[in-house]
């Protein structure tokens, strides 16, 4: 089997809004001839992110989060070329109404990047790669190694 990520939908509150900070953020086209009234799609470099109305979930057969409920299970990933386009998008996305939820850090996979939630409270993660990832053997403090 060959699969590839295509698409990443965020289902939302208001889909002109949350469409326009992700492309005001990354710079990401409109894919005009995907938009209807309950969904707007920006080109994202080869995968489109698209956003749907509520309605959509009863369209998909998604029943929507009730108050108080599981805690966040699914986030994206915007891989950033230098370490320059993570800071000005953090910067970016925080004057647009972004929250951060954990400022740059770096990883122990060789990785600069930090967790930011949207307007509307998804939760978003912006990466850098440093060089290549380090093998888990090769981690020096690793996070699933409990101290003493």
């Amino acid at each position: 089997m060959s699969a590839r990520l295509a698409y990443v939908n965020i289902l939302a509150r208001d889909i002109d809004t949350l469409a326009d900070f992700y492309g005001g953020v990354f710079g990401f086209a409109e894919i005009a001839s995907h938009k209807s009234p309950i969904y707007r799609c920006l080109d994202a470099n080869g995968a489109e992110l698209g956003f749907n109305a509520p309605l959509a979930r009863g369209l998909l057969n998604i029943e929507a989060p009730q108050p108080g409920r599981g805690a966040v299970a699914t986030y994206i990933t915007f891989e950033m070329d230098t370490l320059e386009e993570l800071d000005s998008a953090l910067k970016l996305a925080v004057s647009l109404g972004a929250r951060v939820l954990k400022a740059p850090y770096d990883t122990y996979y060789n990785a600069r990047q930090c967790v930011l939630e949207d307007p509307e409270g998804n939760v978003f993660r912006l990466n850098f790669r440093r060089g290549p990832r380090k093998p888990a053997s090769e981690v020096e403090s690793p996070p699933w190694i409990e101290r003493t």
